[in-house]
């Protein structure tokens, strides 16, 4: 694009990305705690105020967590060298992940996925610390980056993104990217006033973003795991205000007197007063006297409502009930994985979403290092590490019954082991391999020893070869 087609892009849709970081701002303060203050009554006190920050409790952020703590990219598979074979630790697409720090870097994408609705990675011609060729891996936050695409729904690339990042109070630096270059400009803070800074072609032919979906419908809408919640969330807020509110003011028994005058300021200058200390006693001379006390307000009712209230976000979000209450008494482990089968099920519907994206960086980043191969391997696809829920004695009886009962090859399995990573089927392989190779030396050395000693067996030798 000219200089000044990219100029016009910003002033055209920085709009838009306004109106949408608004929402995504409203969703922000709800994922991390700082949920929307309960309206105050008219002419509210600094007292009543601090009740409302109070009631305040982070549950759309539990959420969150809860699906995000089940997704960790743990290896790459691809048919390429074999249906379960990775591409190795130091090579292809894997190497790249690991050079641009994904392991740990998935985790902010893959929450920013779920908090939002979507999220981005982008992938640029760079080095490594070597100074090799290699494609660079970043999130992005859809907070930051607005996204155009001809068809929401369906497209795999977008026409071009916009990034805003603040510099200063009053003015932003933007960066554009299509299918052939990166531009960078500076726009103040409405967007009527745009500068053109300079561009860098990287002549990928698409525009280098990845977009992460949690749930993209046919329609292009990606609901997140934190706005479908928030009116859950708030009423649970609402109930904590109202206890918090009824437990500072009247939680207590207070006591009233009848046919009593009230002490002058004589009498209460010489100690005659009304108010009492934990061991005083009121007494009276008159017979019209009547004491009594108002019962104090019950709070089982709030609590009973808050409970209610925390079991439907528990249901409605497919979150296991005791993430958000912390209940778990005499919970065996094929309890607990019963109690997490819908958290399991829905982790597993955003790990294909998710997985798709990650599929899709890698290949454009084999694409960018000059790997062709890898970059048209659409078999290819991330693996994810097993974070079900299992007692290692039961998935072990399991695992040694399909080995023996199936015959399926007991080193397809070792990823099934409960709490086991990629590294360490890696290192296991390695070793199991090790091992034959020495069983086969000393196989080949104990044959050659009895040729030496046995003519029978040196016949035999000689016609088969040692290492049949």
């Amino acid at each position: 694009m000219k200089s000044k087609d990219v100029v016009d892009l910003v002033k055209v849709w920085m709009p838009q990305w306004k109106l949408e970081r608004e929402r995504l701002d409203v969703i922000d303060l709800w994922n991390n705690g700082k949920n929307t203050d309960i309206k105050a009554p008219t002419g509210a006190t600094v007292e009543l105020k601090r009740l409302i920050e109070l009631s305040k409790t982070p549950w759309l952020g539990l959420v969150v967590t809860t699906v995000a703590q089940t997704m960790f990219v743990d290896g790459i598979h691809t048919s390429r060298l074999g249906a379960s074979e990775p591409y190795g630790p130091v090579t292809g697409p894997w190497r790249t992940w690991l050079a641009n720090q994904m392991p740990s870097r998935q985790i902010a994408i893959h929450r920013a996925n779920l908090a939002y609705g979507y999220a981005f990675a982008t992938a640029l011609p760079g080095v490594d610390a070597f100074g090799q060729k290699m494609a660079v891996l970043r999130g992005v936050s859809p907070r930051k980056m607005f996204a155009v695409y001809a068809n929401p729904a369906e497209d795999e690339w977008p026409l071009f993104t916009l990034t805003f990042e603040a510099n200063g109070k009053d003015s932003y630096l933007v960066k554009v990217m299509d299918e052939q270059g990166v531009y960078y400009l500076a726009s103040n803070a409405d967007g009527t006033k745009v500068d053109f800074i300079e561009e860098r072609i990287h002549g990928l032919g698409v525009t280098p973003v990845v977009r992460y979906t949690n749930m993209l419908d046919l329609d292009g809408r990606t609901p997140g795991e934190v706005e479908p919640f928030i009116p859950i969330a708030a009423r649970i807020d609402k109930t904590d205000f109202d206890r918090l509110v009824t437990q500072h003011y009247a939680s207590w028994k207070k006591l009233w007197i009848a046919g009593m005058e009230k002490p002058s300021e004589e009498q209460s200058a010489n100690g005659i007063k009304l108010k009492m200390a934990q061991d005083d006693i009121i007494v009276s001379d008159s017979a019209e006297t009547r004491f009594g006390a108002f019962e104090a307000s019950e709070l089982g009712g709030f609590i009973a409502a808050k409970e209610n209230d925390v079991e439907t976000l528990a249901a409605v979000s497919q979150t296991p009930s005791h993430s958000l209450t912390g209940k778990m008494i005499n919970i065996g482990a094929e309890a607990l994985a019963a109690a997490r089968a819908q958290l399991e099920q829905k982790s597993g519907e955003r790990k294909v979403s998710a997985g798709v994206s990650h599929d899709q960086l890698l290949r454009l980043a084999a694409r960018i290092e000059g790997d062709m191969e890898a970059a048209n391997d659409v078999t290819a696809h991330v693996t994810w590490q097993d974070t079900s829920i299992r007692s290692l004695a039961s998935a072990a009886d399991a695992l040694g019954k399909m080995a023996t009962m199936l015959q399926i090859p007991v080193e397809g399995l070792w990823q099934r082991v409960p709490g086991v990573t990629k590294t360490d089927v890696d290192e296991w392989k390695q070793m199991a391999k090790s091992a034959r190779v020495s069983t086969l030396l000393g196989s080949v050395s104990s044959a050659a020893s009895a040729a030496k000693t046995d003519p029978q067996v040196a016949g035999l030798a000689g016609q088969r070869g040692v290492g049949e």
